[in-house]
């Protein structure tokens, strides 16, 4: 590895005994807290084999976390997700979604124009044709809200049904992007410090640092 990881577990970890550690945003609310915890990494041969299943090699920076940080744990916002490997059931359509390409932009556009074509009553002789249309609209528009996120992991929870992704495959690939769709705002890249993409390492050291400047209250 490059040294992006080096001592970055210890730190993280270390935040558990800091004197304001309970007032960085996520730490703990109910049972979504992360508390400064960790999962173990995984090995090499856990890595590869996940990476199997899902059928992508992830992120150079995301497989580097993976394996010298921990699977899952402290993090932005409510903390990352543990990484699992879809069931026997659900691998084939998992695995097929990731590894499509990811690209938000251009299916956005799709989804404009399709919300811009929302039957209206008014255009059908009767009820029974308008419900037959619009069935067949929402059907449309259920397929394109899967395809903006093709090709991206979700890795954390913002509260309020706003997620993080990671893009897996693309241009994109190892940036992090806002699942906005609650607020009807699709998916936007992660912007910081007039950077208009964060890649994983970015987004999850500049989480780090504002996290260390307020648990030892070094602000003060």
């Amino acid at each position: 590895m490059s040294g992006t990881w080096t001592g970055v577990r210890e730190r993280v970890l270390a935040l558990r005994e800091a004197p304001e550690a309970s007032k960085v945003f996520g730490v703990s609310w109910g049972t979504s807290g992360h508390g400064f915890e960790l999962r173990p990494p995984l090995t090499e041969a856990e890595l590869l084999a996940a990476e199997g299943v899902w059928g992508v090699t992830f992120p150079e920076e995301y497989r580097g976390f993976l394996l010298e940080v921990g699977a899952g744990g402290a993090g932005p916002d409510y903390g990352l997700f543990p990484l699992r490997t879809p069931d026997t059931e659900k691998a084939a359509a998992a695995s097929g979604q990731l590894r499509r390409t990811f690209r938000p932009a251009a299916v956005m556009e799709l989804l404009d124009a399709h919300e811009e074509a929302e039957p209206r009553r008014d255009a059908h002789p009767d009820d029974e044709t308008f419900r037959a249309a619009h069935h067949v609209w929402d059907r449309r528009d259920d397929e394109l809200r899967d395809q903006l996120t093709e090709g991206a992991l979700y890795i954390s929870s913002q509260g309020c049904a706003y997620y993080t992704l990671l893009a897996v495959t693309g241009p994109e690939r190892g940036t992090v992007w806002d699942d906005v769709q609650a607020v009807g705002e699709g998916v936007q890249p992660i912007r910081r410090a007039g950077k208009e993409r964060l890649t994983f390492a970015e987004w999850y050291l500049g989480w780090l640092a504002a996290a260390e400047r307020r648990a030892w209250a070094e602000d003060d």
